[in-house]
């Protein structure tokens, strides 16, 4: 039973976090004309930690669960941009020259740009979790797996 919840998180989390890096590498590749392997990784991360927050704050309304995803995912960008950029010398982005950026990695406007995709990526997570990994522990239920 044990062994089976594992692997049955395992897959839904593999899933949620393919799908954003794929989703994310899209939106930025509309918008910017390109992408960085980073950023897929880095989209599949945000989305994931935006499942668990619709998962762990469940009751709270979907602009709590935003400010939340913002906040974790700004905090993601820094780190990432710490290490990809400053460490590494990648130059995946630099925000140096928004106004109060925190060492060209995040600035408040892409918090702000965070914070309004994190509504209908809660949407979205709701929509997964009720609509695929629900209804798969349903069936597997019903069969008695």
């Amino acid at each position: 039973m044990y062994r089976s919840k594992f692997i049955h998180t395992l897959r839904e989390g593999l899933f949620v976090f393919a799908f954003g890096g794929v989703i994310y590498s899209l939106t930025e590749i509309a918008y910017r004309g390109f992408t960085h392997w980073t950023m897929t990784l880095t989209g599949g991360l945000a989305f994931l930690m935006l499942y668990v927050i619709n998962i762990k704050l469940a009751s709270a309304n979907i602009f709590v669960k935003s400010l939340v995803g913002c906040l974790i995912i700004t905090s993601i960008e820094f780190f990432v941009g710490i290490v990809a950029n400053r460490m590494f010398g990648l130059k995946v982005w630099d925000y140096s020259g928004n106004r109060f950026n925190l060492c060209g990695q995040v600035c408040p406007r892409f918090s702000c740009i965070w914070f309004l995709l994190c509504i209908p990526g809660v949407t979205i997570c709701r929509f997964i979790k009720a609509n695929l990994f629900e209804y798969v522990a349903e069936i597997k239920k019903e069969q008695g797996s």
